[in-house]
Parts: structure tokens; C-alpha cells; sequence
């Protein structure tokens, strides 16, 4: 364990301090297909009864219409959050009739891509823009790419804390200086450990031979309508996931929160031939946003971000400027088809005293050769993780992931034994424990049961996750909701859809002028440049 972490542990397990471990914010972001009976991807707009896409808070789509994003209000306990996400889930169920939600990261048989319909948010221009915005990743990425489902993880420590450790280490700045840097810290480090997160919860080592539609690649076959790798855990997270050579290298030093906004600054403004051939018009209608290496800022698919809740029309670059870090969103965890919920409370616990081990920790600077060593331990991870003896490179030696990975969690438990001090339970060492034994056992991981279970099912990726939806759907049929949580639901649907008829009636303007604007935000200079 590091000298500062030791100090920083000690500092904080004291009656004054310890209470603020209790007091940062949770939130869980769940996506997840819409499916027919059969498994098949719908072909039906979003449930109207559900509210309005845009403007619904809980209950919205990502980047295909019939892909469904749940999310959470931010709660101090991840066990709220996840009580919340219940909820939800149970709700949606009530407006699906037939259908129900596919229980995999990796989509179902999809249809030609044509027929894969674009997520709708209506005739307002905020609408629009989001509206074209996933037209532009169509034509960079393919919309099967957009079928792709996760879960991603809003985590923040208490402001309190933060300023609690500038005044024990006499830190220069005001304060929300020293709490964006900290946050930029925990990413660091959170990039040098990640892979551990891929062995111990990747859950997509397989997917549906149709979904690669004629791609190279360099999979086994399972059978006739599978594809995987024997080790793999997570090919959600590897190269057959979001690829485009345009952000090859767009890979933004964490250093400071300065040289992450420079670089997606330059990024958002700088031109790509590709995208130029193509224009951000064709026939008269808006294809993309603009023709450079990204879209918007979102664009790029970082495993982890720094955040700042935005205000409305404004450009997440903006928010940090002004605002500085919030929070972090963790965006690498794949949806557990085991988990009803696509994750449970035991991984959430992990994951709290992980990020809590990334933000306390020592952190040194990065530079490119360790970037370079963080990216190959990563994808290694995700492609044979479980292969035996499979060595990873930490500092330029190399180690073993078993060895490492081990070693990491025995430094982790010390940060889980202080939130359970908090709490008055052992749930976070308890956590670690479980985790322990997948790392001594492989077997245990959720990407060698998800395997597994596909064997017994004539090795079809697609004859398991039809089954599994099916077992989940009929779990959530069976729980439908209370009569407050119904009438809770129904009124954020009402709210919704008013608030889009009145963004949709208030707005002036052509489209044409609101697009120009919002254009001219991303090329003007941003306060990171000044």
C-alpha cells in the first residue's frame, strides 16, 4: 500500500470524517434491447405510454430506437439506485406487451441495417440535433454498433472529502481545481487497473455470427450461428465493438483535467476526409453534425469519463470548463444476463471501494509508454483473460494477471474494510472475498458461466439469450408494480411528453440556424484554450 493511501485512510477513519464516505452519489445507467418473442429486434417506436424519449429523466432510448436506456435518480447507497432500477424495469414491462428486453451486452440476430431504426426525439431542435447526431454515427460506425448494450456507473465522492485532503496536504487551488484533478488522478489510475474489472465481470466471450456481417476477424466458430474466443471475457470491449480509424490515437492525456478538454476541443474541430466526402447534407437532409474526427464530445468512447451534469443546449466541454468534474462515469461494464437487472448489489459494492482505492491512491503522471502498456494489458484482458498463466505487462515487467490481480485486492481491502466501518457491516469485504475466488478459480466469472451456459444450449449465443430474456421477462411479469410506483411512473410520463410539446411549441427559429449555432459553440474558443 502506498504512503499516501495509508494517510489518506487514516485521516478519514475517524467519527468526524468517516460519515462523509456515505455521502457521495450513485447512479446506474442500464441499456438494453427491445426484442420480440422470438428474439427478434423490434420494429415498433418506443412505447408512447412510456414517455417522452427527450425529456423523460428515467426512461429513454441510446442510440437505436428499439435500444432502450433505464436510468437511475443519484442516490448516497448503490442499493437504492438498484432498488430504482427495479422499478423501472418492472414499470416498462407493463407497456411491452409482447415484447420484452434483451438480457445480453452483444444485440440479438439483427436485420439488414436498414432496417434498424434510428432513436426519434421529435420536431424540436434539441430533438433534431440528437436525432442527426446518431445519423452521423450510422455513417461512421454502422448501426449494428449501436445495438450494443452496457451498463455504466455514475460515481462521486463528496465534495467534503476532497477539501478535507487539500487541508490536511496544504494543496494549491481553490477548490474545485483540486477536486477536478483528484477526479483526473482516480481516471489514471483507474486506467492502469481496469483490466481487473474485465476479468472479474466481462460477460460477452461470444455473439452472434449475423452480427459481424462479413467483417474480418480473428474468432472461433462455437457452431453455425456463433462466434467467440475460448478465454475471452468481454468482446463487447474489444476491437469488434466501437471501431473507427478516425479516433485511432484520440487517445487524451490524463494528466489534467486541461489536457483531457484540449484534446476533444481539437477533436470536435478537426476536419476528417472521410466524413468531408460525405457532407453533413445529403438531398437536403442533415446526415451528421459536422465532418470532423467527432461529432460531439460523447463521440468519443472512452472506458471511463469525467462528468459535470450539463444545463440544456450546453456542450459537456463547456460544463467542465465552468464547473469543473462532478463525477465519474464508469462506461466499461458489461450488462450480466445472470442479473435481472443486468448488475447486482455485490459488483456495486466492488466497484465502490475500487474507485474509491483509484481516487485515494498514489497516482504518478502518465506518460505514452505507459498508455501504450495500459491499452495492451486491457485488450489482452478482454480477448484471453481466462487463458492460464495469461502474463500482463506493469511497469515494463511482467506479471501475471492471477498474481496481479490478487495483489490489487489486497490493496483494495483495506479501502473496502473503511466503508464498511462507515456502514457497521462487512458488505464490501465480502465482496472482495467473491471476487478472490474468481480470480482463483475462472470457472467463476461471469464470462466462463455465460460460456457455459451457451454449451448446454446446442452452443447458440442466440438459443441462450433468447431463454435467459425469457426466464427475466417472466421474473419481472410476475413482480408488476404497486399502485404508487404506477402512478409515480405514469406522472413522469405525462411530464415528459408536456415538456416536449412545449419545448416543440416555444422553440423559433429553422433548424438549419439552430445546427449553425450550436456549430459555430464547437469551433469558437472553448475557456481551455484561454
Amino acid at each position: 500500500m502506498s504512503n499516501l493511501l495509508n494517510r489518506r485512510l487514516a485521516l478519514l477513519d475517524n467519527d468526524t470524517y468517516r460519515p462523509l464516505l456515505g455521502q457521495g452519489l450513485r447512479g446506474i445507467e442500464r441499456e438494453t434491447l427491445r426484442v420480440d418473442a422470438e428474439g427478434h429486434l423490434s420494429p415498433k417506436p418506443h412505447p408512447a405510454a412510456l414517455g417522452a424519449t427527450l425529456t423523460h429523466p428515467q426512461i429513454t432510448t441510446d442510440y437505436a430506437e428499439s435500444l432502450m436506456e433505464f436510468i437511475t435518480p443519484a442516490e448516497q447507497d448503490i442499493s437504492l439506485a438498484l432498488e430504482k432500477l427495479d422499478q423501472i424495469h418492472r414499470f416498462a414491462y407493463t407497456e411491452l406487451g409482447n415484447e420484452m428486453l434483451w438480457s445480453q451486452s452483444m444485440p440479438c440476430p439483427l436485420p439488414d441495417e436498414k432496417d434498424i431504426q434510428i432513436a426519434w426525439y421529435g420536431n424540436s431542435h434539441i430533438g433534431m440535433i440528437k436525432h442527426v447526431y446518431r445519423r452521423g454515427l450510422a455513417l461512421r460506425y454502422g448501426k449494428s454498433m449501436q445495438c450494443i448494450a452496457g451498463i455504466h456507473y455514475n460515481y462521486s465522492i463528496s465534495e467534503n472529502i476532497w477539501k478535507v485532503l487539500q487541508k490536511a496536504e496544504n494543496t494549491s487551488g481553490d477548490a474545485m481545481y483540486v477536486q477536478s484533478e483528484n477526479y483526473i488522478a482516480m481516471i489514471r489510475n483507474f486506467k492502469r487497473y481496469s483490466w481487473l474489472l474485465m476479468y472479474l465481470f466481462g460477460a460477452s466471450p461470444a455473439l452472434a455470427t449475423s452480427f459481424l456481417r462479413g467483417r474480418t476477424h480473428q474468432l472461433q466458430s462455437l457452431s453455425e450461428d456463433t462466434l467467440y474466443l475460448p478465454y475471452a471475457t468481454s468482446l463487447r470491449m474489444s476491437d469488434l465493438g466501437y471501431q473507427n480509424n478516425a479516433q485511432d490515437g484520440l487517445v487524451p492525456p490524463y494528466n489534467s483535467l486541461m489536457d483531457y478538454m484540449r484534446s476533444l476541443s481539437i477533436a470536435v474541430r478537426k476536419p476528417y476526409p472521410a466524413y468531408e466526402k460525405i457532407g453533413t447534407q445529403v438531398n437536403g437532409e442533415w446526415v451528421q453534425i459536422n465532418t470532423n474526427i467527432l461529432q460531439i464530445e460523447n463521440e468519443f468512447y472512452a472506458t471511463i469519463r469525467p462528468k459535470r451534469v450539463i444545463r440544456t443546449g450546453e456542450r459537456p466541454i463547456e460544463a467542465l470548463c465552468a464547473r469543473g468534474v462532478q463525477y465519474v462515469e464508469v462506461r466499461c461494464m458489461d450488462v450480466n444476463p445472470f442479473d435481472p437487472l443486468g448488475i447486482n448489489l455485490e459488483t456495486s459494492r466492488f466497484l465502490d471501494a475500487f474507485l474509491l482505492f483509484c481516487a485515494l491512491d498514489e497516482s504518478p503522471l502518465t506518460n505514452q509508454a505507459e498508455g501504450e502498456e495500459n491499452t495492451r494489458n486491457f485488450a489482452l484482458t478482454v480477448k484471453e483473460g481466462r487463458r492460464p498463466g495469461l502474463m500482463l505487462r506493469h511497469g515494463g515487467q511482467e506479471i501475471s494477471l492471477q498474481n496481479w490481480g490478487l495483489e490489487l485486492l489486497e490493496k483494495i481491502a483495506p479501502v473496502a474494510a473503511l466503508l464498511d466501518a462507515q456502514r457497521g457491516d462487512r458488505v464490501h469485504a465480502d465482496s472482495l472475498q467473491v471476487q478472490r475466488e474468481k480470480l482463483q478459480n475462472p470457472d467463476l466469472t461471469p464470462s466462463a458461466q455465460v460460456l457455459a451456459a451457451i454449451r448446454a444450449e446446442n452452443n447458440s449465443f442466440y438459443q441462450f439469450a433468447l431463454k435467459q430474456s425469457k426466464v427475466l421477462a417472466e421474473q419481472f411479469r410476475a413482480r408488476p408494480p404497486s399502485e404508487e410506483e404506477r402512478r409515480y411512473f405514469e406522472e413522469l410520463a405525462k411530464a415528459s411528453v408536456a415538456e416536449q410539446e412545449e419545448m416543440e411549441r416555444s422553440q423559433t427559429g429553422s433548424f438549419d440556424e439552430f445546427i449553425t449555432d450550436y456549430r459555430s459553440r464547437t469551433s469558437s474558443q472553448l475557456c481551455c484554450e484561454s
